[in-house]
């Protein structure tokens, strides 16, 4: 699930506890977002709120000034709802928790990330060090007159392949990571990743429920968030279902992956309180992606060791090679 503008989840959610605050306090709804952006940092954030506010100002109607925004479409309807309702502080808060678990989720997914780059830059530097050693010793071989050492290439191709092998890993990545839809589509199958899916989209819908949308709405609106995904597409039969007289969760088939059947199983355990049951879905299956993603951090760093340890052993092999078979030449002479 993905936002329009590229902004710091945590940051968009102090933002929203400080406009909470000051409209309990009293404070027009321009008022706050004026002397809030006025303490923002420059940025996409800074510049929808300005202009949220200068709209608000001439007069705009709230969902008219919305619309023009590039700010998430979860928090745009949030936003009309907890106006209708009469309740924008309260809908606010609940906003901001929400994009606060959010923040915590992503930000440990994204710290796995830090082990496989050290990686990468210590074998490079590595490789960049040995490989001039190893022209030293070739130098070296020419001034005794010595030739060239025997498996030559062997030894240069066991310096390069390791750090080739792991640079080319890290492209595959980073293009991974610029597609898209490919990228949305491996987030479903990768654990932690479909764990920390599967608590956002819950907790979107059990927001949505408790500002007063139904359950068809709820579900197609997480739809429309996870459209062209295998989710969306069990978010889609389930308000087919809806449409078609099975109103209740309880009256459901299992889902269909990647929603696993747990999931549908703690909707139910709402009972009547569908919003309970969602927001039951969510605190579980957050509690979930932070365990595997803990458990991912701590077995990262130990295998990232033993990696290294590895490559250093590969690429420093060559180079005692060749320096037993100098010695034993010069020896020999």
């Amino acid at each position: 699930m993905s936002d329009i503008i590229k902004m710091n989840h945590n940051e968009f959610a102090f933002f929203n506890q400080q406009l909470a605050a000051m409209l309990r306090e009293g404070i027009p709804l321009e008022g706050a977002l004026r002397q809030l952006s006025s303490e923002m940092r420059t940025g996409p954030l800074r510049d929808d709120v300005q202009q949220l506010e200068a709209e608000l100002a001439r007069g705009t109607p709230l969902k008219d000034a919305l619309a023009r925004r590039t700010l998430p479409e979860f928090y745009k309807q949030m936003i009309e709802i907890g106006a209708r309702g009469n309740d924008l502080p309260g809908v606010l808060i609940m906003v901001a928790d929400h994009y606060h678990r959010t923040y915590a989720i992503w930000t440990r997914l994204k710290g796995l990330m830090v082990y496989p780059a050290l990686v990468i830059i210590v074998a490079l530097g590595l490789t960049i060090l040995l490989s001039l050693m190893l022209d030293r010793f070739l130098a070296t071989f020419f001034d005794y007159g010595l030739g060239q050492p025997p498996q030559r290439l062997l030894m240069l191709a066991s310096i390069w392949v390791t750090p080739a092998i792991l640079t080319l890993a890290a492209l595959v990545g980073v293009a991974i990571a610029a597609m898209p839809r490919l990228r949305t589509r491996l987030r479903w199958r990768i654990p932690g990743f479909r764990e920390a899916s599967l608590a956002q989209t819950a907790s979107v819908i059990a927001l949505l429920l408790k500002n007063g949308s139904t359950l068809a709405e709820a579900l197609a609106f997480a739809e429309g968030l996870e459209a062209n995904t295998s989710a969306g597409k069990s978010l889609a039969q389930w308000r087919q279902l809806i449409a078609n007289g099975a109103g209740k969760p309880s009256m459901w088939p299992p889902p269909t992956k990647p929603i696993p059947p747990l999931f549908l199983w703690l909707v139910r355990s709402g009972g009547e309180n569908l919003a309970a049951g969602f927001a039951k879905a969510a605190e579980i299956y957050h509690a979930r992606a932070s365990y595997r993603i803990e458990m991912a951090l701590y077995g990262a760093l130990p295998v990232s060791i033993l990696i290294l340890g590895q490559m250093v052993f590969w690429q420093i092999a060559p180079l005692l090679q060749s320096m037993a078979w100098l010695m034993n030449n010069l020896g020999g002479n």
